[in-house]
């Protein structure tokens, strides 16, 4: 009997070490999770996305043969095409077959394909934007993005439902990112002037994506700030969750227009670079 006592305790004394042993590892792993590519990929994703937007908003202003102000530069870049004979009508912003160095310090080629129901400002109408072989700094983006001019809310302020389907091949061509969003934006100030570059936008909402370091969703806890002027997001924050791992807080800043954002993980904080 004392012998099958002893072993009996040997035996709980073992699991009992190797259950401590495998949580305590299974801790230092998340200890030592200070993964920031995922939040890189996420925000590359935001800002592409949200950029094609703004060139179509400006080309939806222009005329055919008229050149993009807001993305020129020496040799003018993009050239806009109107065709208002079809149904819905159509905008073609044409960058070129080669890379076209743009005055935000952003090289694009290829098309921006935009059907609209109606002007950008007009209510109900739907702006579906889409894409033939167009590259940001060597960043293939394909999918739709689709715009729905929701009128004024409470406070008089246009506002807009936004839901992206996208992927975007990465310059390296062996890295992907498949990613998924619905939006709400908000156009809170600039929109009573004929000045583009003085409107801005707080954009909320959540989505969900994936990179080659696997799945992750995303929400928006603090409003985006985008102001046309600038190149980056200059407030806001969003909670990342990747599958398996901690949760991250990107950071974009209080204001200032600058390239840098912080990610928070486990009350560590990482400093990444916008591109």
């Amino acid at each position: 009997m004392k012998y099958h006592s002893i072993k009996s305790v040997l035996f709980a004394t073992l699991l009992a070490t190797s259950i401590f042993t495998i949580s305590c590892n299974r801790n230092r792993d998340k200890n030592q999770d200070n993964e920031t590519e995922m939040s890189n990929d996420n925000a590359l994703a935001e800002f592409s996305y949200n950029d094609a937007l703004n060139i179509a908003d400006e080309a939806s202003n222009l005329n055919t043969g008229d050149n993009l102000g807001s993305y020129k530069t020496a040799s003018n870049c993009a050239t806009v095409t109107h065709d208002t004979t079809t149904t819905p009508r159509t905008i073609t912003i044409d960058f070129g077959p080669t890379n076209c160095m743009c005055n935000d310090g952003r090289d694009r080629r290829g098309k921006i394909l935009v059907s609209y129901t109606g002007k950008y400002k007009l209510a109900g109408s739907v702006h579906t934007i889409g894409f033939d072989n167009y590259f940001v700094n060597d960043n293939q983006i394909m999918g739709t993005k689709t715009v729905t001019n929701m009128g004024l809310n409470a406070s008089n302020q246009s506002y807009f439902s936004i839901v992206v389907t996208g992927k975007i091949i990465k310059s390296n061509l062996t890295d992907s990112i498949v990613w998924n969003s619905n939006r709400t934006r908000t156009w809170i100030q600039g929109e009573n002037t004929q000045t583009w570059t003085d409107d801005i936008y707080e954009i909320t909402g959540n989505g969900s994506g994936q990179n080659k370091n696997g799945n992750f969703t995303m929400n928006i806890i603090l409003p985006l700030v985008k102001e046309l002027g600038c190149k980056w997001f200059t407030a806001g924050k969003m909670e990342l969750q990747p599958a398996g791992k901690l949760l991250r807080t990107i950071d974009f800043g209080n204001g200032n227009c600058d390239n840098t954002a912080t990610v928070l993980i486990n009350g560590n904080t990482y400093t990444i670079t916008l591109k």
